[in-house]
């Protein structure tokens, strides 16, 4: 019975992420900060849908806490870690920059070294579809150059990338690193597009369409992403081994790999907008709004590699997806999250 460290357990990737482990008869030790970047409602109550299991224990810290993060891993024989602990979200990074430098870096290298300490067998860790920034081919692969982010957030996404790697080679620590496409799903988070549509929508208020609408996001449902995170974190990769991700000769001899966990199928932002009237039988009313600054036009994942290497990808249509957040939505008034109180 593995013991699986995962940060962020209070998260929307981190909640579902521990509840598919302890299913599966894993032991598992959740950390969070529990910040008020959104919500700590939400987290709570995402939180006690897993305190309720034998094989679970919370504790509260932060990432940036060298000496609470060394006192977690002397404590617990970890095997594994699986970090999604992070400072998210694009926009946000604009007006708290430092939140993200004492998340995602400090945090970042903490992490790195309680694993070289411990012996960690595998860190599997959240990057993001944001670190392929300005780019202009489609789809993304993992083989692209990524060296013009578009924002501090993706900045950071990218810097873990390649501070694993400097583990991994000179420590021999293997690292996966897992970019993200666009989540949604019950439980997500109040500041993602699909929340904050449906609240709108259902309010009687106007959503605000960026772009003028002219938006394709590669959604990819929670599900989905729990099963790509749980299969690569069992998938430990060796020094030597040539990943599907590398299209010529291997680029490191280290045990390091990144992959895309996309749908492999972009979805215009108005389609979306369509499959939650089409649930919600409500016409949303269009609020249409310039490009925002760190947003990119479309993302789209090649998921060749994930194929390749862990035999997964991806099922869930948007309309299918889409209606299961609604439906949690409603029957949870998960809307009491973010409501100003009257």
């Amino acid at each position: 019975m593995p013991r699986i460290l995962v940060t962020g357990a209070a998260g929307f990737i981190g909640m579902h992420t521990a509840r598919r482990l302890l299913q599966r008869g894993d032991e598992v030790v959740g950390i969070d900060n529990l910040n008020d970047y959104y919500s700590p409602a939400l987290k709570n109550d995402r939180l006690a849908t897993l305190q309720g299991h034998p094989g679970f224990q919370f504790r509260k810290t932060s990432l940036e806490d060298r000496g609470a993060m060394r006192e977690l891993f002397a404590a617990h024989s970890f095997d594994r870690v699986i970090h999604l602990a992070a400072q998210a979200g694009v926009r946000y990074s604009l007006q708290n920059p430092e939140a993200y430098s004492d998340s995602n870096l400090t945090g970042f290298i903490n992490i790195l070294e309680c694993c070289r300490h411990h012996n960690i067998a595998h860190l599997t860790y959240a990057s993001s579809s944001s670190v392929y920034g300005a780019n202009r081919k489609l789809p993304f692969h993992e083989s692209d150059r990524v060296d013009h982010p578009v924002s501090l957030y993706a900045a950071t996404k990218k810097a873990n990338e390649l501070l694993a790697h400097s583990y991994s080679h000179l420590f021999g620590l293997p690292t996966t690193g897992l970019r993200f496409f666009t989540v949604y799903g019950p439980w997500g988070r109040p500041d993602m597009a699909l929340w904050l549509f449906t609240q709108a929508i259902l309010e009687g208020k106007p959503i605000r369409v960026f772009n003028h609408g002219h938006m394709r996001r590669d959604f990819t449902y929670i599900d989905d992403i729990v099963e790509g995170v749980v299969r690569t974190s069992d998938r430990i990769p060796t020094a030597g081994e040539q990943s599907a991700a590398e299209t010529e000769a291997p680029l490191s001899s280290a045990p390091w790999r990144i992959y895309n966990i996309g749908n492999n199928q972009p979805v215009p932002l108005l389609e979306l907008i369509s499959c939650l009237e089409q649930k919600l039988g409500i016409k949303a009313v269009m609020d249409l709004q310039p490009m925002q600054p760190g947003d990119v036009e479309a993302t789209y994942a090649d998921i060749s590699a994930l194929q390749a290497d862990v035999g997964f990808s991806p099922v869930t249509p948007i309309s299918t997806g889409t209606a299961h957040f609604v439906d949690w939505f409603i029957a949870s008034d998960a809307g009491r999250y973010t409501r100003e109180p009257v």
